[in-house]
């Protein structure tokens, strides 16, 4: 079974798991896995936190972030992580869309990258979000295969600053 979840305690040491995957291909290096093993919860309560407008820090956007498992609710394995952006700033809009997400390594080329992004417009539509952008880097044939599957239809490629690798964005009409 595969599922969506909030993050959680249950599914923690998957999760680390994936997260020392991740760090060894050279992404998500912002987490400090030494301090995340030692004090889960707290970042249990950032990753899950709930802003309101007045405490938002500038440039966000309200957001929910799940956690795909692969398994029953008791003995699930951590397989990636899915942000659904409840709406875009002007950032958003050009480079980042509606929705984010990553499939650990291991778990790559198996068909989780096409679930949880259809998945992830289960839930946009569930925020009212009718269309969706997704984007993903022009170099990332995998992803761009995924969101076309789900019925992404390509706008544009648009530069980033400070990037040689520009963004693709595709928009999702959610029925």
């Amino acid at each position: 079974m595969l599922f969506l979840t909030e993050p959680s305690a249950k599914y923690k040491e998957s999760f680390l798991e994936g997260l020392r995957e991740f760090q060894e291909e050279g992404t998500l290096l912002q987490y400090n896995l030494p301090r995340l093993t030692a004090d889960f919860d707290d970042y249990l309560r950032h990753v899950n936190r709930v802003y309101n407008r007045a405490s938002m820090p500038p440039y966000f956007v309200p957001d929910t972030r799940y956690w795909l498992i692969e398994g029953d609710e008791d003995n699930g394995v951590y397989v990636g992580n899915l942000t659904v952006r409840h709406e875009l700033n002007e950032l958003l809009l050009k480079v980042g869309g509606h929705i984010g997400y990553q499939i650990r390594p291991s778990w790559r080329r198996q068909g989780y990258g096409r679930e949880i992004l259809r998945l992830g417009l289960q839930k946009a539509r569930a925020l009212g979000i009718t269309r969706a952008l997704v984007t993903c880097d022009e170099t990332n044939i995998a992803s761009k295969k995924v969101i076309e599957y789900n019925g992404g239809q390509f706008e544009n490629a648009v530069y980033v600053e400070g990037s040689a690798v520009k963004k693709l964005r595709y928009w999702i009409d959610i029925v």
